[in-house]
């Protein structure tokens, strides 16, 4: 297996790897390059097109962004996110539809090891640094909102119908329609009818 191959597939593998560390060069120059232009520029539009080729129509990111490869990340139709969206998709990241963004979210889905006898940076023979990694996948269900200052961490799945509250840290799995909330992110109950809003169709 490439080490690229490792990594996508949740397995220990090398980021120094030269075919990795293309990817994250090119989409690290695209992210910058996106966030120097101002809004409206039309340049943005072919540059985050090449920057996240599986992203859906109607999908707007405000900018700044920064994304490890982009490749790895699919994101659905009517998508929207606010301000500093960081993705490090070293391992699949999955965004259903209609899902909301706040600012300064992150999806992190890297794992590095615990003991620092292993995940320290070590060096070969010619002096080239290197370590081991290894990454989980984050899925996002459709019609979610994610609010401000959440952090998700690798492994996680939000179910379709979520609200995530500002500043959550969701360490674990969260069901259908749920609203949780808090470091660590917990359930606090289930979004019903009861939940309506006069809101005209």
């Amino acid at each position: 297996m490439t080490e690229k191959e490792k990594m996508l597939a949740g397995q220990i593998y090398d980021p120094s790897d030269a075919e990795l560390a293309r990817i994250r060069k090119n989409a690290h120059a695209l992210s910058t390059r996106y966030n120097a232009l101002a809004e409206g520029d039309e340049e943005r539009d072919k540059i985050i097109a090449e920057l996240l080729p599986n992203m859906g129509k109607g999908a707007t990111v405000q900018g700044p962004v920064q994304f490890d490869y982009g490749l790895f990340t699919e994101i659905g139709d009517n998508f929207y996110a606010n301000f500093n969206f960081t993705v490090l998709d070293c391992c699949k990241v999955t965004i259903g539809r209609n899902v909301m963004i706040g600012p300064n979210v992150s999806l992190l889905t890297p794992v590095h090891p615990l003991r620092w006898q292993e995940r320290n940076i070590r060096f070969r023979p010619d002096g080239s640094p290197y370590d081991y990694e290894y990454a989980k996948p984050i899925t996002i269900g459709d019609n979610c909102w994610i609010a401000g200052n959440v952090t998700v961490c690798g492994g996680v799945t939000i179910g379709s119908g979520c609200v995530i509250g500002a500043g959550s840290v969701v360490t674990r799995d969260i069901p259908d329609n749920s609203l949780a909330v808090g470091n660590p992110c917990r359930v606090i109950r289930e979004i019903t009818e009861a939940d309506r809003m006069d809101i005209p169709e």
